[in-house]
């Protein structure tokens, strides 16, 4: 697995250099965008209409619009230069305890694996984080953008979890309309959860939609037509109590079988 970014975690006097690894990996099936007529590949080209000619990334440089038609241009070396030592580590601003970090706030996560020789300092803050359930809160510049994230203990490693600032995260659509819950409803809606608990397992969850996806461009392959999967139309169920009950009845049935 190839690192993403290389950085270190301080903390006061304490610096354990480490690599930003990738959690995730995309699996999913992708299309290329072809020509209806003919279809070829389409193809898209970096194309300067001043010079009338088509550039490579070598020819192209950062420019900020600060007036129409204006652009002030930065290289990778001046963009580095305005870098302090702070942002170029995993700059611990504080600890906190991991209920209050909201799992709204989480973007993406990376790995933080120990670099030769910091084994026994990394192993030392990943311990005390979880022996303290807390996270360490920190920022760093990856980019050109300057990060906020959380250092998050797990019982193997410590994950790096970025997160949205609070001016990046918008307000709930706020309803206008009141509603009264009946007891029976609350009750029943309890049993619908009690009926359908069980213990989480991730690996017992699959994409299936990719699964048709494939077995669809087999089908293509050989030929054949795709067959609608399902064309059944949803019950129209209006009642809620009945809706309620007809859940729990099939979540119960299931159970049993």
């Amino acid at each position: 697995m190839a690192v993403a970014h290389k950085s270190a975690i301080s903390v006061g006097l304490l610096y354990i250099p480490v690599g930003l690894y990738k959690t995730t990996r995309d699996t999913s099936i992708s299309f290329n965008q072809l020509c209806k007529d003919s279809k070829e590949r389409i193809k898209y080209k970096k194309y300067c209409p001043s010079c009338n000619k088509e550039v490579g990334s070598e020819d192209i440089i950062k420019g900020y619009e600060y007036e129409k038609g204006h652009y002030v241009t930065f290289t990778q070396d001046e963009l580095e230069k305005i870098k302090t030592k702070k942002d170029k580590t995993i700059h611990v601003e504080h600890f906190a305890k991991m209920s209050e970090i909201d799992s709204l706030y989480f973007q993406k996560d990376y790995y933080l694996i120990p670099e030769p020789g910091a084994d026994k300092a990394y192993e030392l803050l990943r311990q005390a984080l979880l022996s303290k359930k807390e996270v360490a809160v920190a920022k760093t510049v990856i980019g050109t953008n300057e990060e906020l994230l959380v250092v998050y203990p797990t019982k193997e490693c410590l994950i790096a979890k970025i997160l949205y600032y609070q001016e990046e995260i918008q307000e709930i659509p706020k309803s206008q309309i009141k509603v009264d819950v009946a007891k029976t409803e609350l009750d029943m809606a309890k049993t619908l959860i009690e009926s359908m608990t069980q213990k989480f397992d991730i690996s017992a969850y699959h994409d299936e939609y990719q699964q048709r996806l494939r077995e669809a461009i087999t089908t293509k392959i050989n030929g054949n037509e795709i067959v609608a999967a399902d064309t059944s139309a949803p019950n129209n169920i209006i009642n809620l109590m009945e809706a309620l009950q007809k859940s729990v009845d099939i979540a119960t049935h299931k159970g049993t079988a």
